[in-house]
């Protein structure tokens, strides 16, 4: 059976920990510097108990049913174990000691203290000591012999001495180490050891070789060493049989030999790297116990494949890494252990496995070759037994532990030290806690909490839910011992693994059901055990062992069944959403390989996420995977980086929250239980010390922000650009929600885009203080055309003309963009298809141009003297002649653009919207209106839509219309000129009554269209192509349903907007027969001089003749040559 590393466990605080096991070897005892001494019965055990032996401990020993313990008040200390009652101070120093043991029969104990000295005290009687003076620095760490004849000790002096216990007298003396003033400036704290019975050796740990030294001779025998070490040596410590020493160095590394061959037959790394400070191997079996300098205590079990020690030595050959990967070792990565490869010749192994001892492995996958003949002999082997006939003494007295003198070093097999494969992530529930517990969380999630009790009175599940309303809470039997569950606000999902005698089951308690059966089960086939569960809006799913994802309805119909690439790690659902994240392959050198799909289960089931690479963190594996509330997929790794789906950006992860930082203590964590969008809330459990909270007492959630990783966050400028793209990134589900069909607040839109625009302008006025025009132009490029216009008015107040120059520039791209996109919307709309909706289908309602209200004229002519008004400080006016927006030249799309009108009052003074214009095509000018290029983007309709092909109208004094289908250009400046126009209220009334416009129009369109009209199908109307755009599937009534949840969205403002045109009337525009490219400069002319001539002759058909003033007065502003 291969080693296995269990995951570490927290013990102490951050500090030297020591560790030690009971004669029994029913217990594990560590000390740490929080002043605790705890006594697990195992590693798992969720419950040490902990006894308070001072403000410090730095060492600890156990036999005999004594506890020993050196404390930071300068004192040796007894207590009785396992009762941990204090029995007395057996010694004292004027420091701290630095290391305590006992002898061999537990009579004596040895202490070492910084003060250099070491004492030798009777534990029955601790008067009765001897003190042993000749180190001038710290003692470092003591051993007796197992004859109880000598004392070794190390020093920070550099020295190790040997004692005669009896006379006091220092043997003999090593400077083997680096010299420093204090143990926590000592590279290494050279843990020495005896070799338990014969006591022949005594091991040294100096920098990256143990040094052997034979007893008595006290020469230097053998050096032990390992490529693999590659930081100085902390600790060694013997096998209770004496033929295998261990060693820990500062760097997290472990290599076992077998002193015999000096073979290295087992290599471990520490999962972070800490130094090892403390090493026990257990008196009975094949294990270590091992603690690191932050506290944590850690277990490697089956050293050297739990095989007998003595047994004779395997002929093995260990291949090239490349075999590592050829088609036979498919099967070598097994579970979260990595197990040595074995001959592919089983039976060889079967026959002879109990003759087969400890193969030299480096902690990776090998294979080993057993030959098929016995008689084969390996050439290896037969240089190596030479070597040991040469070195073989006669005397076997003199042979060190009853065998031969041992050989050089240049025997030891080669091996790969390359990449190292990193055992695969077990599958998890999020929100729960480990499955060994007796007490555990099977889920704590935003909806409520399932919590597990497996002990001798009671083995049963607890369900409570956060809020009450969804169901009261229950109890439930755990006959099945269900290991996972997940909740909803549907029901709860439980499931079992397989045992011999039944199989892996699949429970469900749909406790929102109408009908009297809440409950049923699925068992799955034989093999197959379940793995991760998760429930959705409607749906369940599990994910099993043969690699398949298995779906069901909440009710329990089996649904789709689909393969996984990898083996899962953890299932998520939320809505119609699933996540799954799962291992894509092998990762090394402690990074793990996961891939996440994520698919959409409803009506047209999708998969967005195709099995992308899952971002982790280097050498972290993931510790919680789940939505927000909001329904955006998230994950935490064991680093505390907390990632959210940037739906915006291609699907991409971006990391939200850091809760390391949070983290008062190394060792403490955080325990992620929901993560909210809206507001910002990242909920979680603190964890003093310890990666999971326990059941009892009850914890309590903590609330934690979320910042992303920006640079400079601590400049204004870093922090505003922080929360601005934060706010865009947790804004995102807005738009996702919506594309669903999911009602959103009014203010779920309207408010983040404040917040954002709001930022924007702070850091458009930063930029402008610290003359950053071209950092001015970048920022206006993420603005809204409103924020572009303060922008403008900004960089003109700030006399910097250049600057807003360039902003009218961007003004220009954009609501020319904006143009673009509805006029190529409205080229692919259909309008025959709207006649299903209940309007007008005449073929002249949509070949003519209908005409316009003298509201609409009022409209226009009051957005334009907004313009002026906004206009009035800084930006010089460009004489640039302007097309009329009316006019034949410009196309619908352009007349109706929204928000337009903006930007005319950042460009330029008032201009007269009734003006012909008569010249070319125009230039786009960086300070120009957008309306003067928006002729440019004209296109012709298709001949379909081109009913009615006589000459465009003359703009003459105009006769009041009726409302045609679309809304005129004209009512969308009605909110933009708000606060300009409420100066002009008296203006506007004489205005209204006393400018009667005409236009060229038939008799037949005067009678036309008299239906009255809804502000929500004037919308509809002017929407109907994004809708379809977006939802391209849809007929004409769920374009409705859709405009109506779409009108809903819309501010009170708009909304108003809308309703008061279908009230006024104001809703004729010119929707042209077909739209024409701009007309030349003599086409221009011509047409100047044919509405001149049509003026005359259609004076007669005027319905209200005009007053001499009025008349005058428009003609001259309509007319009028800049």
């Amino acid at each position: 059976m291969p080693s296995a590393q269990k995951p570490m466990r927290y013990g102490h605080t951050e500090g030297h920990t020591d560790v030690c096991f009971d004669d029994s070897s029913s217990c594990i005892v560590t000390c740490g510097s929080d002043g605790d001494v705890r006594i697990w019965e195992n590693l798992d055990d969720d419950d040490p108990k902990s006894i308070n032996v001072g403000e410090r401990a730095y060492s600890c020993a156990l036999k005999n049913g004594r506890l020993i313990t050196a404390v930071s008040n300068n004192t040796v200390q007894i207590h009785t174990f396992p009762e941990g009652a204090p029995d007395g101070i057996l010694t004292r120093f004027t420091t701290n000691a630095n290391h305590v043991v006992f002898n061999s029969d537990g009579t004596r104990i040895a202490a070492g203290s910084s003060d250099f000295m070491v004492k030798v005290v009777e534990v029955a009687d601790s008067s009765k000591q001897k003190t042993f003076r000749g180190h001038d620095a710290p003692v470092l760490s003591l051993s007796f012999d197992p004859m109880d004849i000598y004392l070794a000790s190390a020093s920070c002096d550099g020295s190790v001495r040997v004692w005669k216990v009896e006379d006091q007298t220092c043997v003999t003396n090593w400077l083997l180490l680096q010299k420093c003033n204090d143990v926590i400036n000592a590279k290494s704290i050279c843990r020495l050891a005896w070799q338990p019975g014969s006591a022949k050796l005594l091991a040294i740990p100096v920098d990256k070789v143990v040094k052997l030294y034979r007893r008595e001779t006290w020469d230097n025998q053998v050096d032990l060493s390992d490529t693999s070490i590659t930081q100085p040596l902390n600790v060694v410590v013997w096998s209770p049989c004496g033929q295998y020493l261990a060693a820990g160095s500062v760097n997290g590394s472990i290599v076992v030999w077998k002193v015999e061959t000096q073979e290295c037959i087992e290599r471990m790394k520490h999962e972070k790297s800490y130094s090892i400070c403390g090493l026990a191997w257990h008196p009975k079996y094949e294990q270590i116990a091992y603690t690191d300098t932050e506290g944590n205590l850690g277990l490697w079990e089956d050293i050297g494949g739990g095989k007998k020690p003595n047994d004779e030595v395997a002929n093995t050959v260990t291949k090239d890494y490349e075999d590592l990967f050829d088609g036979d070792d498919d099967d070598y990565l097994n579970g979260d252990m990595i197990e040595p490869q074995s001959s592919p010749n089983t039976g060889a192994n079967e026959d002879h496995g109990d003759d087969d001892d400890l193969m030299p492995t480096s902690g990776h996958p090998r294979r080993a070759i057993i030959d098929d003949d016995d008689n084969s002999l390996d050439i290896g082997m037969i240089k190596a037994s030479s070597n040991l006939l040469e070195k073989e003494e006669d005397d076997d007295d003199d042979q060190i532990g009853g065998f031969p003198a041992l050989p050089t070093s240049s025997t030891q097999q080669p091996f790969y030290d390359g990449p190292r494969p990193t055992p695969r992530q077990k599958p998890f529930q999020s929100g729960s806690t480990p499955v060994h517990l007796m007490h555990r969380f099977m889920v704590w999630n935003s909806v409520g909490i399932i919590r597990c009790y497996n002990d001798e009175q009671d083995n049963a599940i607890d369900i409570e839910f956060h809020d009450t309303s969804i169901h009261h809470a229950t109890h439930l039997p755990n006959s099945l011992n269900h290991t996972m569950a997940d909740l909803s606000t549907e029901a709860i999902l439980l499931a079992c693994e397989s045992t011999e005698e039944l199989a892996s089951k699949l429970h469900c308690i749909h406790f929102s059901s109408w009908d009297a059966n809440k409950e049923w089960t699925v068992d799955m086939p034989k093999d197959e055990d379940i793995e991760a569960i998760c429930l959705g809006q409607g749906w369940a799913a599990c994910a099993t062992s043969a690699l398949l994802v298995r779906l069901f309805t909440v009710g329990g119909v089996q649904k789709e069944i689909f393969c996984l690439p990898g083996p899962v790690v953890s299932m998520a659902g939320h809505g119609e959403q699933l996540m799954i994240i799962y291992h894509r392959g092998t990762g090394f050198d402690g990074e793990q390989c996961l891939g996440v799909q994520l698919m959409e289960l409803g009506k047209k089931k999708k998969q967005i996420l195709h099995g992308d690479p899952l971002s982790l963190t280097q050498k972290s594996y993931l510790v919680w995977a789940g939505f927000s509330a909001e329904g955006t997929p998230c994950y935490v790794d064991s680093e505390g980086i907390v990632r959210m789906l940037n739906r915006a950006l291609g699907n991409t992860w971006i990391p939200v929250c850091n809760t390391r930082e949070h983290c008062k203590g190394k060792s403490d964590h955080y325990w992620v239980v929901g993560i909210h969008e809206n507001p910002q809330q990242l909920r979680c459990i603190p964890c003093k010390g310890a990666r999971f909270p326990p059941t009892l007492p009850r914890p309590a959630v903590a609330i934690l922000s979320f910042t992303l990783p920006y640079c400079q966050v601590t400049t204004e400028k870093g922090q505003m650009e922080e929360q601005y793209w934060r706010s865009v990134v947790f804004h995102n589900y807005v738009d996702y929600l919506s594309k669903n069909g999911y009602e959103l607040d009014e203010n779920a839109k309207s408010q983040p885009v404040k917040e954002q625009q709001e930022l924007l302008m702070k850091l458009f006025a930063l930029s402008c203080k610290l003359e950053r025009e071209f950092r001015c132009v970048e920022l206006a490029d993420l603005m809204t055309q409103n924020a572009v216009s303060l922008a403008i008015k900004y960089a003109s107040r700030s006399r910097r003309l250049n600057l807003a120059e360039r902003l009218s520039e961007v003004a220009v791209e954009k609501a020319s963009e904006l143009a673009t996109a509805l006029e190529d919307e409205e080229e692919e709309e259909d309008f025959p298809t709207h006649v299903n909706a209940g309007y007008s289908t005449s073929a002249t309602e949509w070949g003519r141009l209908p005409g316009r209200s003298a509201q609409q004229d009022q409209e226009m002519e009051e957005a334009e003297e907004t313009d002026g008004c906004e206009e009035a400080e800084g930006v010089p006016e460009v004489p640039k002649q302007r097309p009329n927006p009316f006019s034949k030249a410009v196309s619908a799309a352009e007349v109706i653009t929204p928000k337009s009108a903006v930007i005319a009052s950042s460009s330029q003074g008032r201009v007269n919207p009734f003006k012909v214009s008569s010249s070319k095509k125009d230039p786009l000018v960086p300070s120009a209106n957008v309306l003067d290029t928006m002729s440019k983007y004209s296109k012709k309709i298709s001949s379909s839509r081109a009913v009615n092909k006589q000459s465009p109208p003359v703009i003459k004094p105009l006769i009041p219309k009726p409302k045609s289908k679309q809304a005129s250009a004209a009512s969308f400046f009605q909110v933009r000129t708000a606060s300009c126009s409420e100066k002009r209220v008296g203006e506007r009334e004489e205005k209204a009554g006393n400018e009667p416009p005409v236009v060229q129009v038939t008799a037949q369109d005067n009678t036309e269209n008299k239906r009255p009209k809804t502000g929500f199908q004037m919308w509809l109307e002017e929407n109907r192509a994004n809708i379809l755009t977006d939802n391209p599937g849809l007929n004409e009534s769920e374009v409705i349903k859709e405009g109506m949840s779409r009108f809903r969205i819309l501010s009170t403002e708009e909304r108003m907007v809308w309703t008061e045109k279908a009230k006024g009337g104001a809703g004729n525009d010119f929707t042209e027969d077909k739209k024409r490219k701009r007309p030349t400069a003599a086409e221009d002319e011509a047409k100047k001089n044919e509405e001149q001539k049509s003026e005359e002759s259609n004076v007669s058909k005027k319905k209200k003749p005009l007053d001499q003033s009025t008349n005058v007065r428009l003609s001259s502003f309509a007319f009028k040559q800049t």
